[in-house]
């Protein structure tokens, strides 16, 4: 094979595992779908494989060809870029882990407000119209449950959100306030 087709499938290589690792991320960003993970998990040991082996017969190349080693390792640079990138896409995916992204609707007909959400990390929000929306991001912090509870009409009330959460439980998940809602773990 000639250099110019090593450095081809090199750059090839790089780019569709970059784009294939992202892609497996993002959409595990938008959905927090475990079986996302798993296939992440099996695309970064089949892609590192993959990368290995054009990474050693791209080494080989260079040792041969003296005369294109600078391009040769240059491109190998390029292909070692991908390691950086699924180390971080990993560490936001461990704090995702930990994470519950819980959006509240208030779907009363009133305006609710003092907002406390209890458990776990804990958040607060101040008011929510009628209809309206806000999405909390609250730390997993161990064994714990998150219920809250919001003062609608002046009247004080209360409601689970989700009864039992642990470490690595974290999940996008949607509570309407004061309306139904599946159970929650």
């Amino acid at each position: 094979m000639t250099t110019k087709r090593h450095i081809k499938l090199v750059r090839q290589t790089a780019l569709i595992s970059f784009l294939l690792g992202t892609g497996i991320f993002g959409l595990y960003f938008l959905t927090s779908s475990f079986e996302l993970l798993f296939i992440g998990y099996g695309f970064i040991g089949l892609a590192g494989l993959l990368n290995a082996g054009v990474l050693i017969s791209i080494l080989v190349k260079a040792k041969n060809d003296k005369d294109n080693r600078i391009k040769l390792f240059t491109t190998c640079g390029l292909m070692l870029l991908n390691i950086p990138v699924m180390l971080f896409y990993c560490w936001i995916v461990i704090i995702l882990l930990n994470t519950m992204r819980i959006t509240f609707t208030n779907s009363t007909q009133t305006t609710l407000t003092n907002i406390n959400i209890v458990g776990c990390g804990g958040e607060h929000i101040d008011k929510l119209e009628s209809g309206e929306s806000e999405t909390v991001w609250i730390d997993i912090t161990g064994d714990c449950s998150i219920n809250i509870d919001y003062l609608s009409d002046g009247q004080k009330k209360d409601e689970t959100v989700a009864g039992y959460l642990t470490s690595s439980m974290g999940k996008k998940m949607k509570h309407n306030i004061g309306g139904q809602n599946e159970e929650q773990f």
